[in-house]
């Protein structure tokens, strides 16, 4: 079946495909740069500032729980308010924000800092990849420019672990947030040489279902972060859980009687692009808890220092960056479930093996289950992106875009906090009646990531057995073409 007028060709085209690819790609890596170099800061952060082992998760949770809540937000702002503009909103809001980090005096201000950084991120992430379908034809160009941009999203992951481990051995950790400073500088004048002006629409911005969605989104997040501290069965933990799906409820109401819904049901009712979302949100809680946990292990047990723990996960956008071209060239001939049964597959053996670290293991321990992660990885993010936007009209592919990267950061957050209260726990049950030697310390602080990372694994386990249901090639592309007849652009 033919695919609508509206789909077949971008509708900005750029006289520089090349610089903005370059211009869209390092967006995206600054984004992720942001997420994983403070990671590699926390021990570090935790002495400086003063922060308590539970307030620590707020460092990446303020980021993960800002940036998921207003995705959709972000995302649908390019559609209606012209994405060249939008991304560079998005950025300049990320630059400040980074070097308001960067002087940060207390845990409350850069907390603070944070969150408007996940702002800034949540309209220039799904902006840019929004960008990537209006400029590039569909076929070849616009999968090898996904590769690219899967190959960014993974490379700043993992580089901003060794970058930031040579910022805070060898200068200061408050760089990592000042280097964001001038890579959003060079973004703010290449923006407008490499993009296309492009056109803003005339729909309405559904601020009623955005508000209800973002509040859903950051209650429910809140509730898992707040878990471990309060206590699951604590007021304020449920409350937020309460509340987050009182407002999700209000928002499917709102969302049927809109004129210009923020996100059409249609959009959700498509089994393929469902089954996408659920297997990024369950993949995105299992890559950030290896990072998270990971990161803290190999400096706080195996004793690394920041730059050798960085360094340490260098075979991630390795095998990320390799893997993603092979993919690009193969999945327009295979389809996308065998990637997404085959990635998952490989994030399950990584977290395992991972989890069978202790304190007297060895690298090539670690290095087998990064590998395994990174291939994973390679496999899953080209498949997924194609999979949400390939065939969606151009006035939805900030949408589209934005709820792809809402399941990874709810994924990722909703997941972290789940595995950080497991964690939690575990010390607690160790250390109950015990004398807290260094020794028995020792001991909980690795049966905690043990079984923490066993949660992940399952996380990822489950992505494999959603993937198995996703539509093959040829029903996918004729439902597709359904749903976008039934939801043209606002």
């Amino acid at each position: 079946m033919a695919l609508p007028a509206e789909t077949a060709v971008p509708t900005s085209r750029t006289r520089h495909p090349g610089l903005a690819l370059v211009v869209i790609a390092i967006a995206q890596l600054m984004v992720m740069l942001d997420l994983t170099i403070v990671n590699i800061a926390l021990p570090t952060l935790q002495r400086s500032l003063g922060f308590s082992v539970a307030s620590l998760a707020w460092v990446i949770d303020a980021y993960v729980l800002a940036f998921g809540g207003l995705l959709l937000f972000g995302g649908r702002l390019g559609d209606l308010f012209r994405r060249r503009r939008m991304l560079m909103v998005g950025v300049a809001l990320f630059t400040l924000s980074s070097f308001a980090g960067g002087l940060a005096s207390s845990p409350a201000l850069l907390i603070a800092a944070r969150m408007v950084q996940g702002l800034g991120a949540a309209i220039a992430s799904p902006t840019a990849l929004s960008l990537v379908v209006t400029t590039f034809p569909e076929g070849h160009a616009r999968r090898r420019a996904m590769a690219i941009f899967a190959a960014m999203t993974a490379a700043g992951g993992a580089s901003g672990l060794l970058l930031g481990g040579l910022l805070v051995d060898y200068v200061s950790w408050r760089w990592v947030f000042f280097v964001n400073v001038p890579i959003g500088l060079t973004l703010l004048i290449l923006a407008p040489l490499a993009l296309e002006r492009g056109q803003a629409t005339h729909s309405q911005l559904d601020v009623p279902g955005a508000l209800l969605i973002t509040g859903s989104m950051t209650s429910l997040v809140y509730g898992f972060v707040r878990a471990p501290e309060a206590g699951w069965g604590h007021s304020t933990t449920l409350g937020a859980f309460a509340l987050a799906l009182a407002l999700l409820v209000a928002f499917f109401v709102v969302e049927r009687r809109a004129k210009a819904p923020l996100v059409p049901l249609s959009f959700l009712q498509h089994q393929g692009r469902a089954l996408g979302y659920a297997i990024m949100l369950l993949v995105g809680g299992a890559m950030l808890s290896l990072l998270y946990f990971l990161t803290q292990f190999l400096q706080n047990v195996m004793h690394y220092s920041p730059v050798l723990a960085g360094v340490a996960y260098l075979p991630v956008p390795v095998m990320v960056a390799s893997t993603s071209q092979v993919v690009s060239r193969l999945v327009g001939r295979l389809g996308v479930r065998p990637f997404l049964i085959a990635g998952p597959l490989l994030v399950t053996g990584a977290l395992a093996t991972a989890s069978t670290l202790h304190a007297g293991s060895h690298y090539p321990v670690v290095f087998a289950a990064l590998v395994m992660m990174g291939l994973g990885m390679g496999l899953i993010f080209v498949p997924l992106m194609l999979n949400a936007v390939s065939v969606v009209g151009h006035g939805h592919a900030g949408l589209a875009s934005g709820l792809l990267n809402t399941s990874q950061q709810i994924g990722g957050s909703v997941g972290l906090a789940v595995l950080v209260s497991v964690a939690a726990s575990t010390v607690r049950h160790d250390l109950t009646g015990v004398t807290p030697t260094p020794a028995a310390q020792l001991s909980a602080q690795v049966h905690a990531f043990q079984n923490a990372l066993h949660g992940g694994a399952l996380a990822a386990a489950a992505a494999v057995v959603v993937a198995i249901f996703l539509p093959n090639p040829r029903e996918a592309a004729t439902t597709t073409d359904s749903v976008n007849a039934s939801a043209k652009p606002a």
